[in-house]
């Protein structure tokens, strides 16, 4: 199993997760996904792309210092939790994890995909 498969199987062990993508911020595309959240996961890591570019560009437009680290969107019955990469090696890259509301530990998660975000290397 790849580095980045282990990655996958790591986020989807948090409790309430059923889904996890690394994604290219550029392409949109998903260099690794699992997990069954009930949508299309590489649509979704795709249309995920396009929030964080639109956040970059604002802060770009605004003059903003820094990176971004997390974006949190929260639905009805789901956490969508965007953690951007902002190591060297992967940078341009960030985690995508939906979590279940109702199951889910936000504190707990947010915590855990910090961490096996800090470990993603390619």
């Amino acid at each position: 199993m790849s580095q980045l498969d282990t990655s996958i199987q790591e986020l989807l062990s948090i409790e309430g997760a059923n889904g996890a993508a690394l994604v290219d911020i550029s392409s949109g595309m998903a260099l690794a996904s699992g997990g069954n959240p009930g949508f299309d996961l590489t649509v979704a890591a795709a249309g995920n792309s396009n929030v964080v570019r639109a956040k970059l560009k604002t802060m770009n437009d605004l003059g903003l210092e820094g990176n971004i680290e997390d974006i949190m969107i929260t639905l009805n019955s789901q956490y969508h939790l965007i953690n951007v990469l902002n190591a060297s090696e992967t940078a341009g890259l960030f985690v995508y994890l939906v979590l279940d509301r109702n199951t889910a530990n936000l504190a707990l998660a947010r915590h855990k995909l910090n961490t096996i975000a800090n470990r993603i290397s390619l």
